[in-house]
């Protein structure tokens, strides 16, 4: 009887090491769940990305709008008719007016 005990013990020890400690822990679980977290995460990012250029195909397909905002922005064209007006920041002026007068100073 001590033997049947015995042995009924050694497998319910291995079977709670494998159950707390093993490769199918409730550890491991908890990070694949987890895991599993952030890829969802990640493809829901991904996938409101995905809509935001499928969008912007659409209109540079359809419409002139988007094609005429990046010709403006991307390339700095101008409609006919228009006025091209560039503002320049003051300490941009002052910094590039202190380098053209260190590099004179310096020939």
């Amino acid at each position: 009887m001590k033997w049947v005990a015995l042995t009924l013990l050694v497998i319910l020890t291995s079977l709670q090491y494998r159950m707390w400690f093993g490769q199918s822990s409730f550890r491991e679980i908890r990070q694949q769940e987890a895991r599993v977290e952030l890829v969802k995460s990640e493809n829901a990012e991904l996938a409101l990305r995905n809509q935001k250029i499928l969008a912007e195909i659409h209109d540079l397909r359809e419409g002139t709008d988007a094609i005429e905002e990046r010709a403006r922005y991307q390339l700095g064209m101008i409609k006919e008719g228009e006025t091209f007006f560039r503002i320049l920041d003051s300490r941009e002026d002052s910094r590039q007016e202190s380098r053209q007068g260190s590099s004179q100073e310096q020939r």
